[in-house]
């Protein structure tokens, strides 16, 4: 039951913001504007993963502004992009994708169109660009020792 509600919601949120925006409509929006449009509802205004509807999907909801200091203190820039667009797909415990596949939503009426794709990937390219600048720095690291 989880697993069907879970995939309602992010079906339902998908949806709406698939049918209500497609990439050559938000060529003028900035990364954050893009991001508070498409990313906000689960991962929060400030991307900490507390959006409204974090706690209805059922797994928990990354902190975005802590990727660099996940990955070391450098900024997972290829990864997040192929996450956003779809190729490569994150799941927990293997279950459903739970995030929607934006590259794809963005292009649904438009596939084919080489410009339209262009446009998509510049979208995503602005939002992968508002999250790096996002990050939290990672404690300084003692060059004597903890």
């Amino acid at each position: 039951m989880k697993t069907s509600l879970r995939f309602v919601t992010t079906s339902l949120v998908t949806s709406y913001f698939a049918l209500t925006a497609h990439a050559g409509d938000l060529t003028t929006y900035s990364g954050e504007q893009l991001f508070q449009r498409f990313c906000s509802g689960c991962h929060g205004a400030k991307a900490h993963g507390d959006g409204k509807i974090a706690a209805s999907l059922g797994v928990a909801v990354p902190d975005l502004t802590l990727l660099a200091k996940r990955n070391h203190g450098e900024f997972p820039l290829e990864r997040v992009t192929q996450i956003i667009d779809g190729r490569i797909t994150v799941t927990k415990h293997n279950k459903d994708r739970t995030m929607p596949v934006w590259g794809e939503e963005l292009l649904r009426t438009e596939q084919g169109n080489i410009e339209a794709e262009h446009a998509t990937a510049n979208l995503i390219h602005k939002i992968v660009d508002y999250l790096s600048t996002i990050q939290i720095a990672a404690e300084a690291k003692s060059a004597t020792g903890p």
